[in-house]
């Protein structure tokens, strides 16, 4: 199963930049299967990791920025993934309930 961490904070006006760099400085204890930075209006930064864990499962996360960076304390939600899709919505993984994984054996 992937479950996905969502960090997202909000830097003081004109500081984003710092925060960004901060939030990309730092290191997990553990790799994620994959890592992205974001950035968007209002200084914000979201970083986004994803791991092979069971739903409900503790992942490492990113700490608390330093509070003179931030205009609100960091909000983090953690998700569970059923399959990806392209841009048509034709799924393009297997983990999504009731689909065979294309990596399987076929079955006879």
């Amino acid at each position: 199963m992937t479950v996905t961490l969502m960090w997202e904070a909000r830097a003081v006006p004109g500081r984003g930049a710092d925060l960004l760099e901060w939030a990309r400085a730092q290191r997990l204890p553990a790799v994620p299967l994959r890592r992205e930075t974001f950035t968007a209006a209002q200084d914000r930064v979201l970083v986004l990791t994803w791991w092979d864990a069971p739903e409900g499962a503790p992942v490492p996360e990113l700490p608390e920025p330093p509070a003179d960076l931030l205009t609100r304390p960091v909000h983090r939600w953690s998700f569970v993934s059923h399959g990806v899709a392209d841009g048509a919505g034709e799924e393009l993984l297997g983990d999504a309930p009731g689909r065979p994984d294309p990596g399987a054996a076929p079955s006879s």
